[in-house]
């Protein structure tokens, strides 16, 4: 009995993505259809290679297998490193450099088409088998364009004795035994038919989180629906490849690096706030973002940080400048140094030490982070109001904690600031809630782009509850 109802939730999963538009392979058939020949290769050559020979059909055809491989091998010593280095080559593409007709060309070529995802190829397999250290047979893969992104690890609904947390100990076992499949991997799901996971298969077991919305709206914390919700809220391809691209970040720790996928509130607030960006910023907007509300410990710098990284690649924000404002300095720096240690994300930040410093920055041409505390748009001796610094429209002002420093508009710091960036739009993200904060924030920011309060937060595990007791001290 015990197999039979592994495999009927193995079938229910793959059926749920072959709803989504997924093609659908057993792990036998690779072999027999050529599509694999050695037990050891995770990647499906034949299938990258044909994704890229249609898509960049002006490389010749014999120049294809040598672009292959650029992405099937990859630099850095043990699984992680590689799978850093594969990860920076999948979502920033390589320049590829080949000969026609006696000239050298040059092209700049990604594995994936992120901005088309009905042209790539995206594929289920169920039961492959692999070998490495050790022989193994991971429940099912999902592969776009023959690259092996997400590994399933399923567990018998049935059967008492095993748990979400065997899953998650089997992905475990997999990351030593066939550690090359995990070179490629962008994350994996846990799942014994009750409860389901999302996580980076290096990451402590505390770290997976269910994904409990298919809209971002509706919330649904039925446990026995998680493996629908993940599969329909992310795998719908648009979403998937969204993910893969903005929403998985490699923080630098100097001797490693620490990698981290976003939870269902921070893909979806921060989608959700890029949308309001794009109307705020348009000519006839009205350069009022929003306000995300997102408890305490929710991982708001996080958050904070996919946004930006996605504003500054957005096409219709052409280049935009974003200033990262907070009101203390220790605020300042530990949001800082997130951002630092995400330079694989979002590249260089500035940060103005002086008011000076600030007012050169951002009379640039755009295309920068700037970080600054609101306290530098401090007028100079002499000066009745701040001078204007840059009447671009495409400039975002994030400020964290968005309502200490924000209000006073009769000449206070916050009017200079918008004496000094006349069309800039602003975004507030607060964990303070929302009723506490006084109309002034929405009035300042706009209305509330995203909730994500306490109460969900702790049904999440994402923060603990805080208990309080009343008692009386004897003096």
């Amino acid at each position: 009995m015990g197999k039979l109802a592994e495999s009927d939730f193995e079938e229910t999963t793959i059926e749920r993505l072959e709803q989504l538009g997924y093609e659908y392979r057993h792990g036998q058939e690779l072999f027999q259809n050529g599509e694999r020949e050695r037990n050891q290769e995770v990647v499906l050559q034949n299938r990258l290679e044909s994704f890229l020979q249609k898509s960049y059909s002006m490389i010749p055809h014999e120049d294809i297998s040598r672009l292959a491989s650029r992405f099937v091998l990859n630099e850095g010593v043990g699984w992680e490193e590689r799978n850093f280095y594969f990860h920076q080559q999948m979502t920033k593409g390589i320049e590829f450099e080949y000969e026609l007709n006696g000239e050298d060309r040059v092209q700049h070529v990604y594995p994936i088409n992120w901005d088309i995802p009905e042209v790539n190829d995206f594929l289920v397999v169920n039961q492959i088998p692999i070998e490495g250290r050790m022989s193994r047979r991971p429940d099912v893969i999902v592969y776009v364009n023959g690259l092996p992104l997400i590994v399933f690890e399923l567990k018998n609904p049935n059967n008492e004795d095993t748990t979400v947390y065997d899953a998650y100990t089997q992905i475990r076992n997999y990351t030593h035994d066939i550690s090359q499949l995990f070179e490629y991997n962008a994350f994996t799901v846990i799942s014994d038919g009750i409860e389901t996971k999302h996580g980076m298969p290096n990451a402590d077991y505390d770290f997976f989180a269910s994904w409990k919305t298919i809209d971002g709206v509706n919330i649904d914390n039925n446990i026995a629906n998680t493996m629908r919700t993940l599969i329909e809220g992310l795998f719908q391809p648009q979403r998937l490849l969204n993910y893969i691209r903005n929403f998985i970040l490699f923080l630098d720790k100097g001797d490693k690096h620490i990698k981290i996928g976003a939870k269902y509130h921070q893909f979806f607030g921060v989608n959700f706030a890029v949308e309001e960006t794009v109307r705020a910023t348009s000519p006839e907007g009205d350069r009022k973002i929003g306000v995300m509300y997102h408890t305490t410990g929710s991982g708001k710098s996080i958050s904070m940080l996919f946004y930006s990284a996605i504003l500054s690649r957005h096409p219709d924000l052409n280049n935009p400048t974003i200033v990262v404002q907070v009101d203390r300095n220790d605020l300042d720096e530990q949001l800082h140094d997130t951002f630092s240690e995400g330079y694989s994300l979002i590249g260089h930040i500035h940060h103005a030490q002086k008011s000076d410093e600030l007012r050169e920055i951002l009379k640039g041409e755009g295309g920068q982070i700037v970080f600054s505390t609101i306290e530098k748009f401090r007028l100079k001796e002499g000066e009745a109001k701040h001078p204007v610094l840059s009447e671009r429209s495409n400039i975002v002002v994030i400020s964290d904690e968005a309502h200490r420093t924000q209000s006073g508009f009769d000449g206070g710091y916050a009017a200079q600031l918008r004496y000094a960036l006349p069309n800039a739009s602003f975004v507030g993200f607060t964990g303070t809630p929302v009723k506490l904060l006084g109309n002034n924030t929405e009035e300042i920011f706009g209305h509330v782009i995203h909730r994500y309060d306490m109460a969900q937060a702790v049904q999440d595990k994402a923060v603990l509850p805080l208990f309080y007791e009343s008692r009386m001290i004897p003096l």
